[in-house]
């Protein structure tokens, strides 16, 4: 489920932190759903389980998961809404981007049609391919 590209400029554990949470937000983990152990993703991606921690400790901080001790990490049940939450806060930055953007020449057009595909359900569907774990091994 979990992907890294150790090329991107973003750090791992954020990588995993962003994940994490857009497969909150796709539906693909609900709340209450149990992460994958820090030993068993740390195997699976190839990368060191401190890095897994670090990551499991930011999402707990932001409230997206809790841990039990002796059973593992698992999804809380408000994670959506306190997603969301972080997500309404960038809001001010997207003002500032569209603004940047019509001073470029981007039309209200082109961002209406950017908007319409980002709420369409093809973007549903790229997100529920994440799910299956589609790979060409």
């Amino acid at each position: 489920m979990f992907q890294v590209d150790p090329m991107s400029r973003t750090p791992v554990y954020e990588q995993i932190v962003e994940q994490a949470e857009r497969f909150i937000l796709a539906g693909i983990m609900n709340a209450n759903d149990k992460l994958p152990s820090v030993r068993n993703l740390s195997v699976e991606l190839a990368i060191n389980p401190n890095t897994i921690q670090k990551s499991y400790t930011e999402l707990d901080r932001r409230g997206v998961i809790y841990s039990v001790p002796g059973k593992g990490c698992f999804v809380s049940t408000d994670a959506l809404e306190k997603i969301g939450g972080n997500r309404r806060m960038k809001l001010e930055e997207l003002k500032k981007l569209l603004i940047e953007l019509k001073m470029a020449g981007i039309t209200y057009k082109e961002l209406e049609e950017c908007l319409k595909a980002a709420f369409s359900d093809s973007l549903a569907e790229e997100m529920g391919n994440w799910k299956g774990g589609d790979t060409d091994d």
